[in-house]
């Protein structure tokens, strides 16, 4: 099979599951007083459901240039250390500017489907990737927002707690699994609340909000639960070897 049409395949769960998100983001675009034109332009200009979502909050409290775009860049951050690892995969002949345009394509659902694959990534396997997943994510947030003004009430209401609910679907297997993510969401939860209710403290910017507790959770995490390395040296030397014979 074609390397395109192969990772266009794969591509196809991923996209089903952006359609339904990105019409949520639509809807809850519309409800914040964004355009349906400016709401299909975030979208492609972004793809990122957690940074989207902060960015029309902070739009909609007024937030200022710089509070939205730190906020956004921190809530990203993540993406360049998967395009960090994935280009790792990627086979030699990849031009750079291949390179950059996965890039632009990366999410959370398209790096562990790529991240898997046992053999070297073709540009041709990338592009067929991201593909569907973009046009999905797009047509979706079209969708949600052209079609708010015929939903009805109630409807959209429910479709607006629709991403909380899909953010809870992403953190609450791995707490389960791992008491430490669950202590380090435990101390998010109670950040947010802290500037939500306590007073003066709930003057704070929203984007300075999402900063501060951001980085005090992931802190604490780094301090308390620190990733121990318990490879030996003989793995090092394994890997090390590896390397050279793909060289």
């Amino acid at each position: 099979m074609n390397d395109f049409f192969y990772g266009m395949k794969k591509g196809i769960p991923i996209a089903l599951g952006y359609l339904a998100v990105s019409f949520s983001f639509g809807v809850i675009c519309i409800g914040n007083g964004i355009t349906p034109l400016m709401s299909i332009i975030i979208s492609l200009t972004n793809i990122t459901s957690a940074g989207q979502y902060a960015g029309i909050k902070m739009i909609a409290k007024a937030a200022g240039y710089f509070e939205i775009g730190l906020t956004v860049l921190l809530i990203n951050l993540r993406y360049s250390l998967m395009s960090l690892s994935l280009s790792q995969k990627l086979d030699s002949s990849v031009p750079t500017g291949a390179r950059l345009l996965f890039g632009y394509g990366i999410t959370d659902e398209v790096f562990a489907v790529a991240i898997t694959e046992e053999r070297k990534i073709t540009a041709k396997y990338m592009f067929g990737l991201i593909s569907l997943p973009i046009l999905f994510w797009v047509a979706g947030t079209a969708l949600g927002a052209y079609a708010s003004n015929v939903i009805p009430e109630k409807l959209l209401d429910a479709l607006g707690i629709s991403l909380y609910a899909m953010f809870i679907s992403i953190i609450i297997p791995d707490a389960k699994k791992n008491y430490r993510i669950l202590v380090v969401i435990l101390i998010s939860i109670a950040l947010s609340c802290i500037f939500e209710f306590v007073p003066y403290i709930k003057e704070i910017g929203i984007g300075f909000k999402i900063i501060i507790s951001t980085v005090l959770a992931s802190l604490f995490g780094a301090i308390f639960f620190p990733i121990v390395d318990t490879s030996t040296p003989d793995d090092h030397k394994d890997i090390n070897m590896e390397d050279k014979k793909d060289v």
